[in-house]
């Protein structure tokens, strides 16, 4: 390895959201459903599973229709698709928290690895809150910040939705 070449450090951060009304055993079913996402995260229009069984480490799903997407060189949104294809590392149902990453897409991602947890909250009053962990590549052309700010709003919307579902829209 040359020892002159200087190599961008991974970047790494982590999103929070509290669930207020629902405890963390209800909202952890609707995380654990691997093949699910598209019923929850904004803008997913496909979550299907694609190897493997739902739930079980080494499955891989295959989503579309996110809102995450490659900018070109002149700043112009690619207008395709955007996709990815993401396997189930492990999981562990007690502790409420799984670990995936993506083994392919079209979204300028590279050694993407996420953990997602849900962390319990008060017993008497409700809530837990849920957690998500992203690592991955630094991606030419987009900044750490901006990223962030997709997952932050992405995680909040999908817990909206989860409560929603959970107690009825009101």
């Amino acid at each position: 390895m040359d020892q002159n070449v200087s190599y961008p450090k991974k970047w790494e951060a982590k999103v929070a959201t509290m669930v207020h009304k629902a405890k963390a055993d209800q909202i952890w079913p609707l995380f654990e459903d691997f093949f699910g996402l598209h019923k929850w995260f904004p803008g997913l229009t496909t979550c299907r599973g694609i190897h493997g069984s739902n739930g079980e480490p080494g499955c891989i799903r295959y989503c579309s229709g996110f809102g995450i997407k490659q900018e070109s060189c002149t700043n112009e949104s690619n207008s395709k698709m955007s996709w990815s294809k993401e396997r189930l590392v492990v999981i562990d149902r007690a502790q409420m928290t799984f670990t995936y990453e993506m083994v392919d897409c079209n979204i300028g991602y590279k050694s993407y690895v996420s953990t997602v947890k849900i962390v319990l909250g008060d017993e008497k009053r409700g809530g837990c809150a849920v957690e998500w962990w992203i690592s991955l590549d630094p991606v030419v052309g987009w900044k750490l910040e901006d990223l962030v700010k997709k997952y932050e709003v992405g995680l909040e919307l999908m817990v909206k939705k989860m409560e929603a579902a959970i107690f009825g829209s009101c």
